[in-house]
């Protein structure tokens, strides 16, 4: 069909069929979804039901067999089963999708024992790693990934990648556009109305883009620039020193190409990770202390650098349907529990998209982004991730040959260090990012907290030490009250700590003496109603001392900026401290550190 057929009909269609709704308006009120009703209403319960309503409409994948594209539909829209470019009748494909490039197209040949572009003229999409060839599905098992020659499929790769063509691909493309025209007008009329909406309250000179070179931080970043029509908004790259080669490259081309931003790179150059690792063990899926260390802190000290103490707004590219994880967040959330760094309040454009969502926002607006989803890889995060699945670390071993195997001997060197049985296997599949605690590591010792009570004094703790008592360890008070080392007997090395609101003594600290400690400090509380409450705190204070990695999670739960890594040291300012005590509640502390959780041991 030609395109001025293809305009014909499309004007034909759309006089008989009703557009779907509004996604949420903002000025009206949000369209709610009730699941055990099917039916959209304005209201938080059911009118029907009686159930809490959900803030997104679902949508489903059709397929139309005549143009060959997936069709973005709500399940509520009437005509979800007519095709709007041809009019004929439609069939469910899948819940989502996205589009296979060329150069995944040309391995999933491979991997299918195909003739090398032989799919060249076909439509090609894919929800994880399962396919649709002109919407008829083929599936990859698990063991594909696991079993196939890499270093075989790579050299095809190279082989016959001169041959590979656009062209036809382009040609889907447009037609999907066009197909799901009407969608992506919702999709951007609402997501710009509510980034206007969030934005009201600040200053354009508080409003952050987090950009992390993804798919969905690259979408936000279009939407909120041009929702503001402020091409010179901040936005701040989180370099965990672990990215993709392409990742990087498509920073430095994203900053080629949009010269009014202030484009500030986020990078914690202090630590080595493979040196953590060796110490403190791999990250594994409910142990990534790599994102504190990494990305989190040093956006933080990004942040901290620019605003200080000012609250902020930062647009994230957080999707609801990414994980079970992230279905429970707020689209726009400041809730000190729910927010990674304190000092700002996090909102999301595209929360209710789907993947295929962005991909026609991107596609259609042409909007440049990271080359690696044209390799097949469906997320751009870290590469040795534990939340890669089978297929991404697949890819990597293609791609990535030198890192991956680097990785992989590091890993099985770890395995043999904590006593596997079988290293290899441990590996190889994947039980190593299961893994949970520091058994094995000398280092879990430094997380147990050591102590005697003092048989002189009541109320008066002995504290195990890891290294002799100083000037650090005195600072790690600062959030109980004033630090007043003048008030202490001198000659005992000892320092007062004050109540900050009634300037009563609360805390005696000093160096101690004792058997079996090299190194250890006495606390004594007073003048408090309850005396284990505050040896609890203490005891973390004592554990951050013996077990600082410098993760830098304390900086970013810090509201008030006072705490920071200088070099080798942790320091509070007393001049910032507003004596919240965050830093030391296990509800946003487990255990008052982080490495707590990491080293713990049963």
């Amino acid at each position: 069909m030609n395109p001025s057929c293809i305009d014909l009909v499309l004007q034909h269609v759309l006089l008989i069929i009703d557009k779907p709704t509004l996604l949420f308006a903002w000025e009206g009120g949000l369209q709610m979804w009730c699941r055990n009703c099917n039916i959209e209403t304005n209201e938080k319960n059911c009118p029907i039901c009686g159930q809490f309503t959900e803030e997104d409409t679902p949508v489903e994948i059709m397929w139309c067999g005549e143009c060959n594209v997936p069709i973005i539909r709500s399940v509520n829209d009437a005509a979800r089963e007519i095709c709007p470019i041809c009019g004929r009748k439609t069939r469910h494909l899948s819940a989502d999708l996205r589009p296979v490039f060329p150069e995944e197209r040309l391995l999933l040949e491979l991997l299918l024992d195909k003739k090398p572009n032989e799919f060249a003229g076909k439509s090609v999409w894919a929800s994880n790693s399962r396919y649709y060839i002109d919407g008829k599905s083929v599936a990859l098992s698990a063991s594909t990934f696991q079993t196939a020659d890499t270093d075989m499929l790579a050299e095809k790769l190279s082989q016959y990648s001169s041959d590979n063509s656009y062209e036809y691909f382009n040609e889907i493309i447009d037609r999907f556009v066009l197909a799901n025209k009407d969608r992506l007008f919702l999709l951007k009329e609402e997501a710009f109305a509510f980034v206007r909406h969030a934005a009201a309250q600040f200053d354009e000179e508080r409003i952050v883009i987090s950009f992390s070179g993804g798919k969905d931080s690259t979408a936000t970043a279009d939407v909120v620039v041009k929702a503001l029509s402020n091409p010179s908004l901040v936005h701040i790259f989180g370099d965990t020193t672990l990215e993709f080669p392409s990742t990087i490259e498509y920073a430095h081309r994203f900053r080629e190409n949009h010269p009014q931003a202030i484009f500030e790179i986020a990078r914690n150059d202090e630590q080595v990770f493979y040196d953590v690792c060796e110490d403190i063990g791999p990250p594994a899926r409910m142990m990534r202390w790599c994102c504190s260390m990494f990305k989190t802190g040093p956006i933080t000290r990004v942040i901290n650098g620019f605003y200080r103490n000012q609250q902020i707004l930062t647009f994230y590219g957080i999707r609801k349907s990414e994980s079970v994880s992230r279905s429970k967040y707020n689209r726009i959330e400041d809730n000190a529990e729910a927010v990674k760094i304190q000092q700002q309040t996090v909102a999301s454009p595209i929360f209710f998209w789907k993947d295929i969502d962005v991909w026609l926002y991107l596609l259609a607006e042409k909007v440049d982004f990271n080359d690696a989803y044209r390799l097949g890889y469906d997320r751009v995060g870290c590469w040795c991730c534990p939340n890669n699945n089978q297929r991404a670390q697949f890819l990597s071993r293609i791609y990535m040959p030198e890192q991956s195997k680097k990785w992989r001997s590091f890993l099985i060197a770890f395995a043999e260090k904590i006593g596997k049985p079988d290293p290899e296997v441990y590996v190889d599949s994947g039980k190593w990012k299961a893994r949970q605690g520091g058994n094995g590591l000398p280092a879990a010792g430094d997380v147990k907290i050591r102590f005697t009570n003092c048989t002189a004094e009541d109320h008066a703790k002995i504290y195990s030490l890891v290294r002799p008592y100083d000037d650090e360890l005195v600072g790690m008070f600062v959030p109980f009250g004033k630090v007043a080392p003048e008030l202490g007997k001198k000659l005992l090395r000892e320092v007062v700590v004050l109540d900050n609101r009634t300037n009563v003594p609360i805390l005696s600290i000093q160096p101690f003496s004792q058997d079996g400690y090299e190194y250890a400090v006495k606390v004594k509380t007073m003048n408090v109603a309850d005396h284990d409450d505050l040896q609890r705190m203490v005891g973390y204070q004592i554990r951050k001392f013996n077990a600082c990695r410098k993760c830098l999670k304390c900086e970013s739960i810090c509201r008030a900026g006072a705490i920071t890594i200088v070099g080798d040291s942790y320091y509070i300012d007393p001049s910032k401290c507003v004596h919240c005590k965050m830093c030391m509640t296990a509800k946003y502390l487990d255990g008052g550190c982080m490495m707590d959780k990491y080293l713990r041991t049963k």
